[in-house]
């Protein structure tokens, strides 16, 4: 994951506009961050990775995780997440979980109840239960905000190419995760749809987490799209704009090149999800509720900020003063342009 997210940074771009004047956009990783890692079904240290990693990768001076405390350890996290904590290098570890961990990172806290205080940081990420989400939003302008991710969603376009009982299993696993967890097959051929059937009545009942694995399935939000073509299914996972989206169809290269909308996309039958989870290289904190029509996962990119730096001589102020003091003037701000002509008056 490090050498993928190593090759994302951003070096600093200049441009110089005309002769003696530039414009650079330099990249500035934030200061403090505050990463939250759920703990409530499972334990996530691969949620901690996918946090920490880019974090550092940007050169984020600051990092401090949440994760709730758990009953039987103490009121700690759990070990397994401060293990994870321990191997990164994350030093600032808080024992709060829900809405009020987010409360905790965006505002800080005068004092912890040892003496201490908590400086309040200036992002937040990382998924979390619809609590977790709705305090998110709440906090959203004091601090930044990756995105406000709900249930997790899979789509798998698939046509009769597709191995049943390995679309069956990616379907489980998303389901595994929560009832409200959303797994959705797309696809052309009703004989794929039976076989798959088939295999999720083998499947499911061996599964550890049946009853929530059956409950996913049977609700509302997953199902099976019956379409005409692999056309009219890219044009159903477009709409859709899934968290994840599998392509297992012939030449699954070449379609899964047309997705316009998802917040990853894992291709051809050996590219399941749960290897984006775990060991891809690639970041499981994407986006839902068809959010990744404006936004994608979580990255290097979440971590830094660009900064415009405008450097421009006399004779270039020059060159460009007419243009700047016309605009000044239509707009009825001509103090604007007397700050430019003032240069060459005085």
């Amino acid at each position: 994951m490090r050498a993928v997210d190593a090759a994302q940074t951003r070096p600093e771009q200049r441009v110089e506009v005309v002769p003696g004047g530039t414009v650079s956009q330099r990249w500035v990783p934030m200061r403090r961050v505050g990463l939250y890692v759920p703990g409530g079904r499972a334990v996530l240290p691969s949620s901690v990775v996918m946090n920490v990693v880019p974090a550092q990768i940007a050169g984020v001076e600051q990092i401090v995780l949440a994760s709730p405390p758990q009953k039987e350890f103490g009121g700690l996290p759990h070990p397994t997440i401060l293990a994870a904590c321990e191997l990164l290098g994350v030093t600032e570890v808080l024992a709060a979980g829900g809405a009020q961990a987010i409360a905790l990172l965006a505002h800080g806290a005068e004092d912890l109840g040892d003496g201490g205080d908590l400086p309040g940081v200036d992002l937040i990420t990382g998924p979390g239960n619809v609590y977790v989400a709705a305090a998110k939003r709440l906090v959203r302008g004091k601090v930044g905000i990756d995105a406000e991710a709900g249930p997790t969603e899979i789509a798998i376009l698939a046509d009769a190419t597709a191995d049943p009982a390995y679309v069956a299993a990616d379907l489980i696993s998303q389901a595994e995760h929560d009832p409200l967890a959303a797994s959705v097959l797309v696809t052309d051929s009703e004989e794929l749809v039976r076989a798959v059937e088939a295999e999720l009545a083998i499947q499911v009942p061996n599964a550890l987490h049946r009853e929530r694995i059956d409950e996913a399935l049977r609700g509302q939000q997953s199902g099976v799209v019956m379409v005409e073509g692999v056309d009219q299914g890219l044009a159903v996972v477009d709409a859709y704009g899934a968290e994840h989206l599998e392509i297992q169809t012939a030449d699954a290269a070449a379609v899964a090149a047309r997705v316009t909308n998802a917040g990853a996309v894992f291709v051809g039958a050996h590219s399941p999800v749960s290897l984006g989870d775990y060991a891809a290289g690639s970041n499981h904190v994407l986006p839902t509720g068809g959010t990744s029509r404006f936004t994608g996962g979580l990255g290097v990119q979440t971590f830094l900020r660009g900064i415009h730096v405008v450097h421009y001589d006399r004779e270039a102020l020059d060159g460009a003063r007419k243009a700047a003091t016309t605009l000044a003037q239509a707009e009825g701000l001509p103090a604007h342009g007397a700050a430019i002509d003032i240069r060459f008056t005085r």
